[in-house]
């Protein structure tokens, strides 16, 4: 499998969209859109190391974008540090949680780990839900949301300004749905965010780590697991962190052994 980058600013499906709300949402400025251009022309040549340093400048400045976190990963995978690439990768997913190029990359740098774990599968009703507010992204989600709405309230002042009879009830009737869905759009973009902050992650980073029962050295030994594992945060307490693995285990760690996606 080949690994993927993204060269454009922005995803051809949601250009037509964004330039309906431009100049409010943007990529960033000049001097930002130039540092990734040229970090993708020094990952194109190969320089990964130069890349690296490009795409964290962007980071740096404060700036956050799917794109960036995900090409940072990609240059994390081509400098064979794993751990990394997938941190990066799944701050992308949070961003963009739908981007089939993201959850490709994720796949193809989780094959080259060591634990392969088999995930408890949810209840189906809540899979569902989860694949559901995941479809698109949350600023997606908020800028649909907001355009129907400015559309809803478009028709309800043609329902005020009309003298026919048959348009203001049109208007009126399509007005009223356009709100609803504008609203359910931006509901659904609110439960992802949710999600995502209530459903801490993180990926170890330690080459091997033995969970333990309680959150001390001297605890019972439960389980290993290595570098580039994903895992569930549940609790904390001082420097150690409650850790559950996609097969269900869970046990105590070194909060300094993971990063936190």
């Amino acid at each position: 499998m080949k690994l993927k980058i993204k060269y454009n600013r922005l995803k051809s499906g949601l250009y037509l969209l964004l330039l309906l709300c431009l100049p409010l949402f943007s990529f960033g400025s000049d001097a930002t859109t130039a540092l990734f251009k040229k970090g993708n022309q020094e990952y194109t040549g190969g320089y990964y190391q130069q890349a690296l340093n490009t795409y964290k400048q962007i980071l740096d400045e404060g700036y956050q974008s799917a794109n960036v976190y995900f090409n940072v990963g990609n240059t994390y995978y081509k400098l064979d540090d794993i751990p990394s690439a997938l941190l990066y990768f799944e701050k992308a997913r949070k961003l963009n949680p739908s981007d089939e190029d993201i959850n490709f990359n994720i796949r193809l740098a989780r094959s080259k780990t060591t634990d392969k774990l088999d995930e408890v599968p949810e209840f189906f009703v809540t899979s569902w839900w989860h694949s559901f507010i995941l479809t698109l992204s949350a600023n997606t989600f908020a800028l649909i949301g907001i355009i129907i709405l400015l559309a809803g309230f478009g028709l309800f002042v043609l329902y005020i300004l009309a003298n026919s009879s048959g348009t203001k009830k049109a208007s009126f009737i399509t007005g009223i749905i356009f709100l609803c869905l504008g609203l359910i759009s931006l509901f659904l973009a609110n439960r992802q965010v949710y999600y995502f902050n209530n459903h801490h992650q993180a990926i170890v980073f330690t080459s091997s780590v033995t969970a333990k029962s309680s959150p001390d050295v001297a605890g019972k030994p439960l389980f290993v697991v290595h570098e580039g594992t994903k895992v569930d945060v549940m609790k904390t307490d001082d420097n150690w962190i409650e850790v559950e693995l996609p097969n269900g285990s869970a046990g105590w760690i070194a909060a300094s052994d993971v990063k936190e996606i």
